[in-house]
């Protein structure tokens, strides 16, 4: 049997789903809260019994609430998109599931997702971090809430800082002292910063645009990642390419992890995720905020969860997506999993986690990557245009432009 094509999925459903958005409205405000709906979801952790506790409470706390019933559904990670768009192109699927960033576009511009909107006005909203809303609003309208998110920054290791004479109590905060520090652990044989340039952009080039105050497109499909701003951002990859202050395989490393281990590097990035591995490393490190330029950004993952459009209970599903999200629910989830909340009110579960207490202030500055239907597949041209300017086979500006021009080929399709 030939596998369904994602794009084709998208196509069918796009059709097939139109035509229920019109009675969202009215949806939003009619009727009691009743009946069944089905909550995919995906192993979070490697704890399937803490987990199986853990929405057993939440779902517990919507059907004490409501009178519905709540079936929750583990899912793989692996091939998710299409067992979700298979599913609901055949109307089976279920009433809630989770989504990330590069999907949540791709499914709403596709009248694929519930508008949760008219749904929301007794949510209190204020407390969400505004980055953490960031991934959830395609064209203006919001089309999930978010659970979960990350803030990747810069770690350090101790022991170099204080080999090339700085201060650990005195960490870089802009481009221009981390430079001074690059040079200063590079003129003492270290490297100053693993750019791991075989991964995804969200590691790599998305956090210096950011912070050069550049974007790469925008919602309206205007390119910007050739502007000033985006070639700042190349230069300055490219610049630590040439001085020697990132590995020579950095073209296409996918890690350096043994560099890191081995205490020859000053800087790595990392996030929450990363805290058992540097912990476990036996490295003595401290975490310093997000780096600014013109502005003070880095990535961080946004998860959320969001409602099909072809629901059989839609009142029903986004008032559950309310209420996994609220900050009771979010202490649960997040106290398992090892996220931080998106909700400003529910960070209190890290207030004696040293680190992921200072990882959780750092979310305000964090931006879930690309957030347009096209997000996911511009990565790898972005990607090939900056391994080719390091190289030297490009200038800074030259590969912004090829990237531009590969950016609107693709939207153009």
């Amino acid at each position: 049997m030939k596998k369904i094509s994602i794009l084709v999925l998208l196509i069918i459903l796009g059709a097939v789903l139109a035509a229920c958005n019109s009675d969202e409205d009215a949806a939003a405000t009619d009727g009691e809260v009743s009946g069944e709906i089905t909550v995919w979801v995906h192993p979070f952790t490697g704890d399937a019994n803490a987990e199986e506790a853990m929405w057993d409470e939440i779902v517990a706390s919507y059907e004490e609430k409501f009178d519905a019933t709540v079936t929750i559904e583990t899912i793989p990670w692996g091939n998710r998109d299409q067992k979700i768009l298979t599913a609901l192109a055949a109307n089976n699927g279920p009433d809630v599931f989770y989504a990330i960033p590069d999907q949540m576009p791709q499914y709403a511009d596709e009248g694929m997702l519930l508008e949760l909107d008219p749904y929301l006005e007794d949510n209190n909203m204020d407390d969400f971090v505004d980055s953490a809303l960031v991934s959830t609003k395609w064209q203006d309208k919001t089309y999930g809430l978010p659970i979960l998110q990350e803030a990747y920054t810069l770690f350090y290791n101790v022991d170099v800082i204080e080999a090339i004479g700085k201060d650990p109590e005195n960490l870089p905060s802009t481009w221009s002292e981390f430079e001074e520090w690059a040079k200063a652990a590079k003129e003492e044989g270290y490297y100053a910063y693993s750019y791991q340039g075989g991964g995804s952009m969200n590691g790599t080039l998305y956090p210096f645009l950011w912070q050069a105050g550049g974007k790469v497109v925008t919602q309206d499909d205007e390119v910007m990642i050739n502007n000033a701003e985006g070639v700042e951002a190349f230069k300055f990859i490219n610049k630590m390419y040439e001085k020697g202050w990132v590995p020579e395989d950095s073209i296409t490393a996918m890690n350096h992890d043994a560099i890191w281990n081995a205490g020859e590097m000053l800087a790595v990035q990392g996030s929450g995720i990363s805290l058992t591995n540097l912990q476990e490393s036996g490295l003595n490190f401290v975490i310093a905020p997000p780096l600014k330029n013109k502005e003070q950004k880095t990535y961080g993952t946004t998860g959320m969860f969001v409602v099909p459009t072809n629901s059989d209970n839609p009142k029903a599903a986004a008032e559950f997506v309310k209420t996994v999200t609220s900050a009771e629910n979010q202490r649960r989830f997040n106290t398992v999993t090892q996220y931080i909340p998106t909700r400003e009110s529910a960070k209190d579960i890290f207030d004696d986690q040293k680190y992921l207490k200072q990882l959780s202030q750092y979310t305000q500055y964090a931006l879930p990557g690309v957030i347009h239907p096209k997000g996911r597949n511009i990565m790898p041209m972005i990607q090939a245009e900056v391994q080719t300017m390091m190289e030297g086979k490009k200038t800074p500006q030259e590969a912004a432009d090829a990237a531009a021009e590969a950016i609107e080929a693709e939207i153009a399709k």
